[in-house]
């Protein structure tokens, strides 16, 4: 492509011209500086707001629009085989015209194939250059990517609006419609939203687990997201959804790890101190977004309590990277580890019940240096869950 279209694509994506429109303030931990030795990678699944994000980049580093090039690499006038020497292209070609300290924002990078390796060597060699790059799948610091960026990023992840940011878009909202409703952008202020939040499932399905698997279809990865939403909160073995769809064993646990990965769902495994113990228990599933489930679900989206539990296990997994359950006569419906300690956690739409406190005094007689349970009602999801026991 020459460099002149090139440009052109930048910058109908840039905010030279006018700055980027109010939005709501993401609320997601950043580093204090983007550095040049260190590049930026936002991840998190499609159509959460990872774009916006991007434009929110410029005030909260206070940077000049003028030197920042945005370029979104699913643009269609991009559809040509993208590879590195794009990347190196748009680089000479900007600074050409503007020397000096640029800041580059390539969104869904995953698109241009060799765009590690190049930008492993930018950042080796830093030349008042710096990068931040989206996803819409894990596996972008997965395997060889995180060998080759090694050192030379900071990793944040981005999931739909919580409630705070929903609120703010819609203000005097209630805590039930938030955990109706879910948390993408688009679909809380548009009368089409239930026909956005379908299209998306079908998006990201397509494109971001298909593709990755190289399945022929989609159906059975549809049918796969389906059963995960349905059974949320409940153990699920890998053998018997594979009896379900009618394929192998192995290749359902490689579509689950698609689905992991394309942020649709997360696995939440067994807590046990043993890595064998652990794996020999079946794992649960939840959905990224109350929302998505509704709409892709046949019945039982609306549930309150699940809803609930959905949420707050998207809350604990947006502050900690391991978010566990366990079970015994009883059970726990989280169990956190962080800070070397670990916090039970349950969760009830009406509050702490006999079962509950039950399944605690089970847990406790085995793991009795666990930190003090916490409980979740609508109240207290409201809230925003206070920090646990152990934090900061």
């Amino acid at each position: 492509m020459p460099t002149s279209e090139l440009l052109a694509v930048a910058a109908s994506w840039s905010h030279w011209q006018t700055p980027p429109k109010p939005t709501v303030p993401r609320r997601v931990r950043l580093p204090a500086e983007l550095r040049s030795d260190l590049a930026l990678v936002v991840q998190g699944v499609r159509r959460c707001g990872k774009s916006t994000l991007l434009a929110q980049l410029i005030g909260r580093y206070g940077l000049d629009r003028q030197r920042c090039v945005f370029v979104n690499f699913e643009d269609p006038r991009l559809a040509a085989r993208l590879d590195h020497t794009v990347l190196q292209s748009l680089v000479d070609a900007f600074e050409s015209e503007r020397p000096g300290p640029a800041w580059y924002f390539f969104d869904e990078i995953q698109r241009v194939e060799g765009w590690q390796r190049w930008l492993r060597s930018q950042l080796d060699r830093p030349r008042d250059r710096h990068f931040v790059v989206t996803g819409s799948n894990a596996h972008l610091l997965s395997g060889e990517l995180a060998s080759t960026l090694t050192g030379r990023h900071h990793r944040v992840e981005l999931f739909p609006f919580d409630f705070d940011e929903f609120r703010e878009l819609r203000p005097g909202t209630s805590i039930e419609d938030y955990l109706a409703a879910g948390g993408f952008p688009a679909p809380a202020t548009s009368p089409d939203g239930e026909r956005l939040l379908r299209s998306y499932f079908n998006d990201i399905v397509e494109r971001d687990v298909r593709e990755r698997v190289g399945a022929r279809s989609s159906q059975p990865l549809r049918h796969l997201v389906q059963m995960l939403y349905e059974s949320a909160g409940s153990e699920l073995s890998v053998r018997r959804v594979a009896a379900a769809l009618g394929i192998a064993g192995d290749t359902t646990s490689l579509y689950l790890d698609a689905v992991e990965n394309a942020y649709l769902a997360f696995a939440c495994p067994f807590f046990a101190w043993s890595a064998r113990k652990q794996a020999a228990r079946n794992k649960k599933y939840y959905p990224v977004d109350n929302g998505l489930r509704r709409v892709a679900v046949v019945a039982g989206g609306g549930d309150r309590g699940k809803q609930l539990e959905c949420a707050t296990f998207v809350l604990l997994r947006r502050r900690y990277p391991r978010i566990c359950y366990w079970r015994d006569r009883g059970e726990v419906d989280f169990v956190v580890e962080h800070g070397g300690k670990v916090t039970p956690v349950q969760v009830g739409i009406d509050g702490p019940l006999e079962r509950h406190h039950k399944a605690l005094d089970e847990f406790y007689g085995q793991h009795p240096r666990a930190a003090e349970a916490v409980f979740v009602g609508l109240a207290e999801y409201e809230r925003g869950i206070p920090e646990l026991p152990g934090d900061g």
